[in-house]
């Protein structure tokens, strides 16, 4: 079975997002403060947590299972989804913010940190940007300093449970300050650049940054 599979730039969800990029769809106009405002701008609470992705699900076993950290690093590594597992492991609790606006609060992750990652591999100095790949052919963009955050990791459960594969199982990124297309499922590689470059939503309309108190959804 091949790694990835390439996503669909034309099909009908990617026109329909596109449209809405154009059209601003959702915009409010509003900013706010994450230190005081917990509900970004134009977004609403949801007890459940729904199921976004490109209209497939790539299968991807304990067995298929690979990530690779590797470009502008001084130590690249390939790690089988046992060895991702016995890096140390970190448990934090913070909340989705999607673009098609919908919130979730307190969700419980454990994982593997960003910042734990980036260590092994150790970026170059001039290494600036992130981009994360995924097992279905996905791919975004975020700045190195955001990736290595606080609170950033590569997950394998939520709320005390192994992540099913329709929420990106068996490891998925979370990078909570920031829209949560950048939160990448089905993780397979996370390039390191120094120059920026866009990822498929990036291409198709959608905001560069992504931070949802600046409500930057589009382009």
């Amino acid at each position: 079975m091949p790694d990835r599979i390439d996503p669909p730039e034309d099909s009908k969800l990617t026109r329909a997002k596109r449209q809405w990029a154009r059209m601003g769809r959702l915009l409010t106009g509003a900013t706010a403060d994450p230190q005081t405002d917990r509900l970004p701008p134009g977004q609403r609470l949801v007890r459940d947590w729904p199921v976004l992705d490109l209209g497939q699900q790539p299968e991807v076993t304990p067995q298929r299972f690979r990530l690779d950290i590797d470009g502008a690093v001084a130590r690249p590594i390939s790690l089988s989804l046992a060895e991702f597992m016995a890096l140390p492991q970190q448990d934090c609790i913070s909340d989705i913010h999607c673009v098609t606006q919908w919130s979730r609060y307190d969700n419980a992750w454990t994982g593997v940190a960003a910042r734990t990652l980036l260590d092994l591999v150790e970026p170059h100095a001039e290494a600036a940007h992130v981009m994360l790949h995924a097992f279905d052919g996905y791919a975004t963009n975020v700045r190195l300093d955001q990736f290595a955050a606080p609170g950033v990791l590569l997950a394998h459960s939520w709320q005390g449970e192994l992540l099913t594969a329709e929420h990106g199982g068996p490891v998925r990124a979370v990078i909570p300050r920031l829209y949560f297309w950048k939160s990448a499922k089905w993780i397979r590689r996370i390039e390191l650049t120094v120059a920026d470059r866009p990822g498929f939503w990036e291409r198709n309309g959608y905001h560069n940054n992504a931070d949802p108190w600046a409500e930057e959804r589009y382009s």
